[in-house]
């Protein structure tokens, strides 16, 4: 009976995991899919005759809105408000995070929202990269191999149709230096996520406020001192349009957060890496359907390359999932902890942190 017992609740357990793991992607997908679209809007697309263009702004209404949330869930968790972790170290993800979300918003001056995309199915490779500088990580031959199967899919999915700037400029060197230096600052921010979770235990509503918190200033500084803070105001005051816009905007921001730092806490940054690759694949099909966009075979065969390719990567998991040598994809981390409350398990997740 013991024999039988122990397989029968790994399995009840490692099912269980697959659940919230899908749960929490299917949150990333369709709170950021919502931002997408109304990032595209917002930069690309004009209110009256002028485009919007203060980037780093939309940042900081995005991270107040992450704020109050955080305060919120403290509260009804009846959590501490003291920092779990050095306040250093969250202000380093707070940096990373603000000018790659700037970075984010900036490309799309330059490039198509395709192309951002594309900048963006290349977080599975830093994301490794950073797990192997800063965490000591090491990742198999099939690893790399399935992250550059999706890599390549997204990649052919993007580069064989149309991807025409909307304000007509083009694929710019400064388009995509924005997007190398989103990139790079992307996969620095989910990799110390992470590694703050492990080293400090720190609750996902703790993170979320200091990082946001500290974020908000950031923000403000970089607005008060480029000489954008007052312009962005009166932009917003002419177009109360813009007001709405970017409500709906920091609210799928906060969803996307509380998914995010759920995700990445269970799962581990490249589980997240490998969700920001699907939904960058369902953006940009949602954003051809909206703006009525050409799709080729080339790009249809890419994007199932990227989904086999994910797909390979949960079958792994599973049959790796009875392995001690190796962690299962879709098995929590040991360090990522067996508390309850901060997996969300027994609360009913609803929401994430965003970038």
């Amino acid at each position: 009976m013991t024999g039988d017992a122990t397989p029968a609740a790994a399995q009840a357990n490692y099912l269980q995991s697959c659940m919230w793991c899908s749960f929490y992607a299917m949150g990333i997908i369709s709170m950021l899919v919502i931002y997408g679209m109304l990032q595209e809007r917002i930069m690309t697309i004009p209110y009256g005759n002028e485009t919007f263009s203060f980037s780093v702004f939309l940042v900081f209404c995005n991270r107040v809105a992450a704020v109050l949330f955080a305060c919120t869930m403290v509260l009804v968790h009846r959590e501490e408000f003291r920092n779990g972790a050095p306040l250093w170290k969250y202000l380093v993800v707070s940096l990373s995070n603000v000018f790659a979300s700037t970075c984010q918003y900036e490309s799309l001056k330059y490039v198509s929202f395709a192309v951002q995309m594309l900048g963006k199915s290349f977080k599975m490779m830093p994301v490794m990269l950073w797990g192997m500088a800063i965490s000591g990580k090491r990742y198999s031959v099939t690893d790399w191999l399935i992250a550059a199967g999706v890599t390549f899919g997204v990649t052919e999915f993007l580069m064989t149709g149309p991807t025409a700037s909307p304000n007509d400029q083009g694929n710019s060197t400064r388009g995509l230096l924005f997007l190398l230096a989103f990139l790079a600052l992307d996969g620095l921010t989910s990799t110390m996520q992470e590694k703050l979770f492990k080293e400090h235990k720190t609750s996902k509503y703790n993170q979320m406020l200091y990082i946001n918190l500290l974020s908000c200033c950031v923000s403000v500084i970089t607005l008060i001192t480029s000489g954008t803070l007052f312009p962005a105001l009166h932009f917003c005051g002419t177009h109360g349009r813009l007001i709405f816009d970017t409500s709906i905007l920091s609210l799928s921001a906060v969803g996307g957060q509380f998914f995010i730092y759920s995700q990445v806490k269970e799962f581990g940054a490249l589980v997240f890496a490998a969700t920001m690759n699907a939904r960058q694949v369902v953006s940009i099909i949602i954003s051809y359907i909206t703006y009525q966009h050409h799709i080729t075979l080339l790009q249809i065969l890419g994007l199932f390359l990227c989904f086999v390719s994910l797909f390979y990567k949960s079958y792994l998991g599973m049959v790796e999932s009875s392995g001690a040598e190796k962690m299962p994809l879709l098995k929590p981390e040991p360090d990522a902890e067996a508390n309850v409350l901060d997996n969300g398990q027994q609360n009913g997740h609803d929401i994430k942190a965003v970038k």
